[in-house]
């Protein structure tokens, strides 16, 4: 632990030698709102490129059907952690028999020490089927997925491990993680990887790399994962579009072998760091009976009855000073609804004096200028955009559009200092390629009954006020658009303070270049500003000209010099 603080300090002493030296050279949101700026594709680049083949090394197993594979994390509170894992063989074929899951244990060994496990824990398992009612398609039953969670662990400190059945014997090879700070104001998690719509091509293998590279210590992961669903039953080659490669289909198939290829696929890193998954619609998979989601909620476990939502499609989790809300865009979020009574709830608990970062995300983004998606999901905003608000959300991330894009401060469509930080990262590497288009964009704007959600209603709506008045697309890039560029990447977010956080986009062709990025700023939050019990003064400034503005700066370094030298 002190290596680890002595790091975080040099850290902050770099970005405070950055700042200083450098004349601030990163911007912040307190300089906001910004002009709205586009990076072009870069058309020496490739748009997209195909999936991986199943054959290809990082896809295939590569251990016998006894032994754990697909190992992964989960975080479940900051003293306890889910690790998942799959055994035995799935089956694809027109009749298909589930395994019996309580034909092997559930068991995880795990310790302080390298290859000492003092403490064991076992969990449940179980399977599931993707089963279609039409000749000629192809069933699937998945292997046996394990769940453990392991309880009463240390806050801040690295565990070594095991999965598996010790009476085969079976047991994986030996993998680690380092449990989540508590709750605190003071700490954080060292680095929050971010990245939605990843796919398993040869643009998300950099996408990964470059990830991994970044050293996350968690990861949001914002939806559509593996697009199984860009497939037949059969296999053969994934579309990048599904309904122009296989128009007569009966059903949105899947080929669902592609999801036990991506959990090999991701297991170097989320073996050791824990991902949250929130569903996309690549996630739905509707099959017989109408049943929807089934791969999604079998393979992954998540904090749903920890933090009472009792649902997979949403929940929360603290990880330090910050307190993450995982929305669900493809179940009922009315007003109405359970989804919205549970964050009504959620957010009436959070005490802002032990975590004073509010994050939340969901698949579709609310805000966004792209052709792709634009106003897909209005009903959901304007449903949810209010208590969201009401109570201060920080920062939104969203994915679902395949291209990055950060806005202003904003609500209810006006520039607004207390309004979250939304961002878009649904740029992870997938087969439907990066979207290019902008709503703005001559002969662009999206006909109104375009962007039909898989989920709920459509409220497209003409903007009432500002240069867009009384049309459905602006003209030129929305003022509430600060950045947006067409390429693959991920973003990190590293939290330093209760009012302080440096977001990093980083793109993929920038992998083997040093100190190269996308987009970086300072995210800012101005709580006396912003209370809830407080509205804020819509004259008020957010600029960093302001005195008060300057002598908080001011402050701020005084107490990281403090911090450093005499903490």
């Amino acid at each position: 632990m002190e290596d680890t603080n002595s790091g975080r300090k040099l850290l902050i002493l770099l970005i405070i030698t950055e700042m200083v030296v450098v004349g601030n050279a990163i911007p912040t949101t307190l300089e906001g709102p910004f002009r709205p700026v586009t990076i072009h594709f870069d058309p020496s680049l490739r748009q997209g490129s195909d999936d991986l083949p199943m054959d290809h090394p990082k896809l295939k197993r590569n251990v016998t059907s006894i032994f754990p594979e697909q190992v992964s994390l989960a975080i479940s509170s900051p003293t306890s952690m889910w690790v998942s894992w799959v055994t035995g063989d799935a089956q694809i074929g027109t009749n298909v028999t589930q395994l019996d899951p309580s034909s092997v244990a559930s068991e995880v060994w795990y310790g302080k020490e390298r290859g000492e496990y003092s403490n064991k824990t076992t969990g449940g398992s179980t399977v599931y089927s993707q089963l279609y009612p039409f000749e000629g398609l192809l069933n699937y039953t998945s292997g046996i997925i394990h769940h453990v969670r392991l309880d009463g662990l240390e806050p801040g400190t690295k565990y070594y491990y095991k999965c598996g059945d010790s009476s085969v014997p079976a047991m994986s090879e030996e993998h680690s993680f380092e449990t989540m700070p508590i709750s605190n104001p003071t700490i954080y998690p060292h680095r929050i990887g971010v990245v939605g719509d990843l796919g398993l091509t040869s643009n998300t293998t950099t996408t990964i790399d470059h990830l991994i590279k970044n050293g996350p210590s968690m990861v949001l992961m914002v939806g559509d994962l593996c697009y199984a669903n860009q497939y037949l039953t059969t296999g053969g080659e994934g579309a990048s579009c599904y309904s122009c490669a296989f128009p007569d289909a009966p059903i949105r198939e899947t080929y669902q072998p592609r999801w036990d290829g991506w959990g090999r696929f991701m297991e170097p890193l989320i073996s050791r760091v824990p991902m949250m998954v929130i569903e996309g619609n690549h996630e739905i998979e509707p099959q017989v009976d109408g049943i929807n989601v089934k791969s999604y909620l079998t393979r992954f476990a998540v904090p749903s009855n920890e933090s009472g939502s009792n649902s997979n499609f949403y929940y929360s989790f603290n990880a330090g000073g910050i307190h993450f809300i995982m929305l669900g865009a493809y179940v009922d979020y009315n007003t109405s609804g359970a989804q919205y009574a549970w964050l009504k709830e959620d957010l009436d608990k959070i005490v802002r004096d032990m975590t004073p970062w509010l994050i939340a995300a969901w698949h579709p983004p609310w805000y966004n200028s792209y052709s792709s998606h634009y106003q897909e999901f209005e009903c959901m905003r304007q449903q949810m955009e209010e208590l969201l608000y009401q109570y201060r959300v920080d920062i939104v991330f969203s994915g679902h559009v395949h291209a990055y894009e950060r806005m202003n401060r904003v609500y209810n469509y006006t520039l607004d200092p207390c309004g979250p930080v939304y961002i878009t990262v649904g740029d992870g590497g997938n087969i439907e390629k990066v979207d290019l288009d902008h709503a703005d964009d001559p002969l662009k704007c999206p006909s109104e009954g375009d962007n039909v959600p898989e989920f709920g209603g459509v409220c497209h709506l003409n903007f009432s006020s500002g240069p867009a008045k009384g049309r459905f697309c602006w003209d030129r890039q929305p003022e509430w658009s600060a950045f947006r560029e067409s390429s693959f990447g991920h973003g990190i977010l590293e939290v330093l303070n209760s009012t302080y956080a440096l977001w990093t986009w980083h793109r993929n062709q920038d992998i083997y270049k040093d100190n190269s990025h996308g987009d970086q700023i300072y995210i800012v939050r101005q709580p006396q500003l912003c209370s809830m019990a407080s509205p804020p003064n819509p004259n008020a400034t957010s600029s960093d000209d302001s005195p008060e503005t300057k002598t908080q700066f001011l402050y701020l370094l005084f107490l990281l010099f403090f911090y450093i030298f005499f903490v």
